[in-house]
Order: structure tokens, then C-alpha cells, then sequence
């Protein structure tokens, strides 16, 4: 059975999953050219207008933080390793509390298109923008290579595409349909695919775990059953915790770790922070992480029972045999509930899903280099509207001529750890800045540089002499060895530095103005002065 499995996998009809994957590319660019009618100014590209209501938003923002790691990995990670598979969900989901509870209502009242506009709102412009659009481009960046490696292994399992060469093509496909979003549509055309994304992702969620169950009399606890016994002798571990990372005290530190980052990281993350601009007021803003959190919370259940389905339905030998491992335990849930047609249709979801994400992160990280960089660094704030749109979209290019570049490059490396460093980055050098800013009315510009390049550096030099990089069968240089850290990765000592050397260049410098702190204050939890929607 598992050697035809595999061999259905690639076997399986590449012309029909192609086929399903073009109609999807072309109904969302007919979406796109639609939205880009409305995009004239420098609102409408960043934020589209600020025109989407809050359930609009919370569903494009399930549609950004839904990445091809959290469906593909999550469920292969539940198949595999049971209980410690279904923490990365736990981790992803608790991040969103953070996010509505510190940080959505507040940031959508005092900035304007970017993490930028906050800090700079009460600091001195320049060095503190350029310190905000360095993180940001260093975070969308790890997250982008992630997100492409990811393409180009997907690929390889769906389209049965065997050579670099031919994953290579298709990566470069996908960074081209994302380049064609950004540019024609902006922030509007990007959240329409979004949106779209995510209802076919949920929808098709859903299918699968209704199939699923229904196997099963809609028992759960005859499914648990059923992933036991088909993984024989390690059944049992399956339903505890210890399977994946229980076996030292290191590898239980190591846990810690990455739960840390995951849940500090997301209300970090850019892409997300940006989401919040697009909606008319504060109150939606919350309201859209509200639906955010229903969405993805519903979809990691969802991802409970495809993982355990996958499991007992397939089998964590097949799942491990198949071409991309762990990854393919979605697809091969797929193909063996609904055969090749629903395994087009997954298929299809999971490249829109890929697609969706790089077209939110290009946008953030392009903006950010737009507004922040040459608009007020550069220029010092005396540019057009119109020619700071015109480099965001030159730097679109860019981004995404170095995101297909770096993920060819790093095809077939551990995709993981690529997404944990973007998440460590975002919860070491954003996150504390970012609440400082916030909440600390003596916070000034050297806490704020000392916080995001501080936490910047300790996080990318601790990841580099980790395990995840060498000395294991596992790193990205099997071969070789120069890990000093024990931990594969650094949040739970990186973001702790961070808010020390945030805290420590605060209280050494003299600059101090509380004027600025009770006037933000006043307009983060008023949403006097804010910005307003714009009403074509």
C-alpha cells in the first residue's frame, strides 16, 4: 500500500492538479485588475483605502497567517508525532490573544502605513525608521525564503516533478504571479486574494475532516484508535507529549523556546501589524483579529483530526517514504479519501495558499522600504505620494526577484527553521519596541535602536551557531559543525536580551519627552487623529 501511495502521489494526475491551480490564478488576477481601478493613491496602495470592514479583514488575515507550514506541516506533524505536533497549533493560535489584547486596537490609532509610523511617532524619524524597515525587511525576508523552498517541495510532490531545475521553474512561476499581484493591485488586490484563500482553505479543511470522521461514526476517540494501532509500537506515544521533543532536558528547553517565539512572535510579525491599516477604525481592527481568531482556531481543529486521520488512514511509514516526507500527509489524506480530484483540489489550495502569503509579505516589506526608507529617511518626508508608490512598486520587483534568487537557493532546506527564525526575529527585535512604545513614557530613541538592532543580532547569531544550522542530521550543513548553542532556537534567551537592551539604552540616554508619549497615549487609546478611511 505505501509503495503505491508514494507512487500515486507522483503518479497522481499532474495535468489535472495544473489545471485546477491555472483556474484559481486566473479568476484572482480577473479580482486583482478589477480592485486596481480603485488604487490611486498612496492609502489605497498601502492600506487599500482603509475601506475593508472588520470581518473582512479578520478573514484576510487568517488567509496571510495561514501558511503552508501551518496546513501542510501541522497536519504532518500531528501524523507523525501526535500531542507534539498539535502544540505548534496551540502556540500559533494563544500568539493572536497577544496581538488583540496589546497590540491591534492601539497600533491601527497611532501609526499610518507601517511599525515605522509608531515609533517614529514619538522619536527622532530617521534612525528609528531605518531600524523599523531593517527588521521588517529581515523578517519578511526568512519568512519569504521559507515560504518559496516551500513551493518548489510541494511541487516536487504534486506535480511529480523530479531536478532542481524543473522546481526552480516553478518557483520563479510563483514569484511571478505574486510580483503581478503587488503591482497591479496593491494592499486591495492582495487581500481579495486573501480572502478567497482563505475560504478555500477552510472550506476545503472542513471537507476533509468531515470525510474523516465520518470514517470513523464522527467518533473521535475511534480515530485516536485507529492512529495507534496503524503505528504499531510507537502507537501509544502518539497521544502524550514527550514523542518529539521529550527525550533531554535540552530538547524540552528547546520547546519552551519555540512556544515562546511563536506566541511573542506573531503580534510582531509585519505582515500581520499591516493588516491592521486597512480597516476604517480601531474597532474593527478588533474585531477582525476577533474573526481572525475564530477562523484559525476552528482550522486548527480541523488540522487535529486531518493530522490523526492521515495517521491511521495512511500511516506514519507511507506518510515518512513518500517525496516530501512529513509535508505529505495532507495530500495523501487527499488522495486516499477522494482520489486524484481532491487531491488536485488540495493541491490547488495549498499553491493559493503559498501564493497569498509571499503576495502579503512582498507588499509589507515594500512598503515599509517605501514609506520608511526613501520616503523619510532618504527624502526627509519631502516626497509625492505618487513617487513614493512608484518605488514601492520598483522594490516589489526587487523583493521578489531576490525571494525567487534565495528560494531556489534554499530549496530542499528545512523549511521549520526558516519559519521559526522569521518568528524569533519578530519577537526579539519588533515586539519589544513595539509594547515599549506603547505602553512606557520613557522610552526613547536609543532604547528603541539598542532593542531592534540588539535583538536583531543576537537572534541571527545564536540561529547561526545552532543546531539548526550544523552538527545535526537535521541542520542546514549536515556536514559540518560549529554550533556552541545548545538550542535550535534562541527566543527564549533572545527576546529577553532585547527587552533588557531596550530597557538599558533607554535609562542611559537623557532624551526625554513626555509631551509626545501623553499625546500618543491619548491618540492610541482614542483614535483622536487617527487616520481616516478614504472614500473614493
Amino acid at each position: 500500500m505505501s509503495a503505491t501511495l508514494a507512487a500515486g502521489v507522483e503518479g497522481s494526475n499532474p495535468l489535472l492538479n495544473i489545471g485546477i491551480f491555472a483556474l484559481f490564478v486566473i479568476i484572482t488576477l480577473v479580482i486583482v485588475f478589477r480592485a486596481s481601478r480603485n488604487t490611486k493613491t498612496a492609502s489605497d496602495y498601502y492600506a487599500a483605502g482603509r475601506a475593508f470592514t472588520g470581518p473582512q479583514n479578520g478573514i484576510a488575515i487568517s488567509g496571510d497567517y495561514l501558511s503552508a507550514a501551518s496546513f501542510l506541516g501541522i497536519a504532518g506533524a500531528i501524523a507523525i508525532n501526535g500531542y507534539d505536533g498539535f502544540l505548534y497549533s496551540i502556540g500559533f493560535l494563544v500568539a493572536w490573544l497577544v496581538a488583540l489584547l496589546l497590540v491591534a486596537e492601539l497600533l491601527r490609532n497611532t501609526g499610518k502605513f507601517t511599525m515605522g509610523d509608531v515609533l517614529a511617532f514619538r522619536m527622532k524619524q530617521r534612525p528609528v525608521r531605518a531600524a523599523a524597515a531593517t527588521s521588517t525587511l529581515a523578517v519578511s525576508f526568512f519568512y519569504l525564503l521559507a515560504q518559496m523552498a516551500g513551493a518548489g517541495g510541494l511541487v516536487a510532490l504534486l506535480l511529480g516533478v523530479e531536478g532542481s531545475g524543473a522546481q526552480a521553474l516553478v518557483i520563479a512561476v510563483v514569484g511571478v504571479i505574486m510580483i503581478a499581484y503587488v503591482l497591479i493591485g496593491g494592499m486591495k488586490g492582495t487581500t481579495w486574494v486573501q480572502i478567497i484563500k482563505a475560504a478555500l482553505l477552510i472550506a476545503g479543511a472542513l471537507a476533509m475532516t468531515l470525510w474523516v470522521l465520518g470514517k470513523y461514526g464522527f467518533n473521535f476517540s475511534n480515530l485516536l484508535q485507529a492512529a495507534v494501532d496503524k503505528a504499531g509500537k510507537a502507537g501509544q506515544s502518539l497521544l502524550g507529549p514527550g514523542k518529539q521533543y521529550g527525550a533531554t532536558g535540552t530538547s524540552k528547553l528547546d520547546f519552551l523556546s519555540l512556544g515562546i517565539a511563536l506566541v511573542l512572535g506573531t503580534a510582531g510579525l509585519p505582515h500581520v501589524l499591516m493588516r491592521f491599516y486597512t480597516v476604517p477604525t480601531a474597532r474593527d481592527a478588533r474585531r477582525s483579529v476577533v474573526w481572525a481568531i475564530v477562523l484559525i482556531g476552528v482550522f486548527y481543529l480541523f488540522t487535529l483530526v486531518l493530522g490523526y486521520g492521515a495517521g491511521a488512514l495512511v500511516g506514519p511509514d507511507a506518510i515518512k517514504k513518500a517525496p516530501g516526507g512529513v509535508n505529505s500527509a495532507a495530500p495523501l489524506l487527499a488522495l486516499e479519501l477522494g482520489g486524484p480530484v481532491l487531491l488536485g483540489l488540495i493541491a490547488a489550495v495549498a499553491f493559493a495558499t503559498i501564493l497569498a502569503v509571499v503576495a502579503g509579505l512582498t507588499i509589507t516589506a515594500s512598503a515599509s522600504f517605501a514609506h520608511d526608507v526613501y520616503a523619510n529617511v532618504v527624502k526627509r518626508g519631502k516626497t509625492s505620494p505618487d513617487s513614493e508608490v512608484k518605488v514601492a512598486r520598483i522594490t516589489a520587483l526587487v523583493i521578489g526577484a531576490l525571494a525567487i534568487g534565495g528560494g531556489i537557493l534554499a530549496n530542499g532546506q528545512n523549511v521549520a527553521f526558516l519559519v521559526a527564525l522569521a518568528f524569533a526575529v519578530a519577537a526579539s527585535a519588533n515586539l519589544p519596541t513595539i509594547l515599549y512604545s506603547l505602553f512606557w513614557k520613557r522610552f526613547n530613541t536609543q532604547g528603541a535602536l539598542w532593542s531592534i538592532y540588539g535583538g536583531l543580532a543576537v537572534t541571527v547569531i545564536l540561529i547561526v551557531f545552532s543546531p539548526a544550522v550544523s552538527g545535526k542530521s537535521t541542520s542546514m550543513f549536515k556536514n559540518a559543525d560549529f554550533a556552541w548553542f545548545p538550542l535550535s532556537n534562541p527566543g527564549i534567551v533572545s527576546i529577553p536580551v532585547a527587552f533588557l537592551l531596550g530597557w538599558l539604552g533607554t535609562v542611559l540616554s537623557k532624551e526625554h519627552d513626555e509631551q509626545k508619549y501623553a499625546e500618543m497615549e491619548v491618540r492610541s487609546l482614542t483614535g483622536a487623529g487617527a487616520e481616516k478611511a478614504v472614500v473614493h
